[in-house]
């Protein structure tokens, strides 16, 4: 994902970014409602579950970048990170892909007018919470 000029007229949907402020985001376009992912790798970057929405690359503009880092975590996927706050803040697949990004959801400023549509992965999920939502 490279930094996108804003073009004038695109509707600002979302803004988000990293603690540190080192990340900064705009989605221009919709957002997916969150799936919340309990794999394994999800837990390991994380240290919970994710909680992700999605974009088209298209419309993710990158305000500002200069700590953001990627993580090939995956022959499959890639994960993007502030590299000074450590902040969790993408997902993508890697490859032939759809040019469509995952976004924390907590990385997005409120309020964002998501719901999590549901639990993916869930027989992977730790043994110390259960899932109670309806989307489950």
């Amino acid at each position: 994902m490279s930094a996108t000029e804003a073009t004038p007229g695109d509707a600002v949907r979302a803004r988000g970014g990293c603690l540190c402020g080192g990340v900064r985001y705009e989605v221009r376009g919709a957002l997916r409602d969150v799936i919340a992912c309990h794999c394994s790798q999800c837990r390991k970057t994380s240290g919970h579950f994710v909680a992700a929405s999605q974009a088209l690359d298209s419309n993710l503009v990158l305000l500002e970048s200069s700590t953001l880092q990627w993580y090939r975590s995956s022959p499959e996927a890639e994960r993007g990170f502030c590299s000074r706050c450590g902040g969790n803040l993408f997902w993508r697949p890697s490859g032939a892909t759809p040019g469509v990004t995952s976004i924390m959801a907590g990385s997005l400023d409120p309020p964002t007018g998501l719901k999590v549509m549901r639990h993916i992965f869930v027989a992977d999920k730790s043994d110390y919470y259960d899932i109670l939502d309806p989307a489950s």
